[in-house]
């Protein structure tokens, strides 16, 4: 499955598109995501943000072990843009400890 993670954008075709974190990660844990496309700003931070998403693959991956799915970025926020694929970047890293 991929996923889409964005509260504006359509999601291309063939990809399921999911509007908030909780969302992706109930579908992450179902191990069934091959790639996952997230953008940052989701039109409510308390309700979180696309790397909330990634900080929880992180500890998933540090501490039980979970494989990531491909992962792309597709934030319009630069800023968050480069936290995000430092965020991709560490998590490759580790998962290739693995």
């Amino acid at each position: 499955m991929r996923v889409y993670l964005d509260d504006e954008r359509e999601a291309p075709a063939g990809w399921v598109r999911v509007h908030w974190p909780d969302e992706a990660i109930a579908l992450l844990e179902s191990g069934e995501v091959e790639v996952l496309s997230l953008d940052h700003d989701l039109g409510d931070d308390e309700r979180g943000t696309g790397y909330d998403v990634l900080l929880w693959i992180e500890e998933a991956v540090a501490t039980r072990g979970f494989r990531p799915p491909q992962l792309r970025v597709h934030t319009a926020n630069p800023a968050a843009r480069r936290r995000m694929l430092q965020a991709v970047a560490a998590i490759e890293r580790r998962a290739a400890r693995r």
